[in-house]
């Protein structure tokens, strides 16, 4: 049996959006909160990365052992590219006392590879699929955790103030709900670029959005539901172009070919990359207008614009 103490220790892995939210969340409960990013070792990014860990009141660890040195919780809130490269550093590292939870999106095979590192040395490995945005409910962002440990995970993380279901006892089926709900999200963000791009140069976007209000009334067409979809690819296109891939190598592993999830990934990489190519940034602090950027990305290339 385990100890059900209360968490009091927790290490971050990654301090992107998802992990430094959740750090400053925890650290506001008066949690030891310890983060570690690869960007720490970045000269040019170490400085604003110590400023955000200094402003959420946690440790910036100098390295991953450091960081998970002691933790009673372990977060690895990395890139869909480096879930695998956490769990297999971490591995040797992390002891049975510990708790691994993956937030990362990645495909049930992908996951399911990571839990064979952390399980090595027995840690005890919990796959969580956060089912919305991190940044609108923070630290209370629903989460189905799966594998052996999810129910325990779960109250204890209940304990701490997060929104952890246990789903199944089964590694990958947690992921899977969130690789096919993925489909649909990010499909649909990457089917209003293209469709209200185009209908934008035609001079035709007015009527698409109104006959769209019609057919869903509830969903928002004629209020902010265009801004806020294509907002999240302008932000993360390139972070969830990966994402979709692995939806795409999950949907491949039960014989589905992955038509719309490849083509959701390439939509989604394709903005970025044109607004890269435009020198246009996204600045979260300013309101977003989806017209704005579809003019600015029409425009041939020139100097350095901002989607507002």
């Amino acid at each position: 049996m385990h100890s059900r103490r209360l968490i009091h220790r927790i290490a971050i892995v990654g301090f992107g959006e998802a992990g430094g939210i959740f750090a400053d969340d925890f650290a506001k409960q008066g949690m030891d909160v310890s983060v570690f990013d690869i960007l720490l070792n970045s000269p040019r990014e170490r400085p604003g990365m110590l400023g955000k860990a200094q402003a959420c009141g946690v440790t910036a660890a100098r390295s991953l052992k450091d960081c998970l040195h002691k933790a009673e919780l372990v977060i690895s809130a990395v890139t869909a590219s480096s879930a695998l490269d956490v769990a297999k550093e971490a591995g040797p590292i992390l002891s049975h006392r510990q708790l691994f939870l993956d937030i990362n999106s990645v495909s049930p095979e992908t996951k399911g590879k990571a839990a064979g590192y952390v399980q090595r040395r027995r840690a005890r490995f919990v796959e969580a699929a956060v089912m919305a945005a991190v940044a609108k409910q923070r630290l209370r962002v629903p989460m189905l955790l799966g594998g052996p440990h999810a129910s325990e995970a779960a109250e204890r993380l209940q304990e701490i103030g997060m929104n952890a279901t246990p789903l199944t006892d089964q590694l990958g089926v947690a992921s899977a709900v969130k690789m096919c709900r993925s489909v649909i999200i990010k499909g649909l963000e990457a089917l209003m670029v293209e469709s209200l791009f185009a209908a934008r140069m035609y001079g035709a976007e007015d009527k698409v959005l109104e006959s769209l209000a019609a057919s869903y009334p509830e969903m928002g067409w004629d209020d902010n539901l265009p801004d806020y979809l294509i907002s999240r690819v302008a932000e993360h296109g390139q972070r969830r172009a990966v994402e979709m891939r692995e939806a795409a190598q999950a949907l491949h592993q039960v014989g589905i070919k992955p038509t719309m999830a490849s083509a959701t990934a390439q939509r989604q990489e394709q903005l970025v990359c044109e607004m890269a190519k435009r020198r246009i940034t996204f600045n979260s602090t300013l309101p977003f207008s989806w017209r704005s950027l579809s003019d600015a990305v029409a425009r041939p290339r020139r100097g350095p614009g901002s989607a507002e």
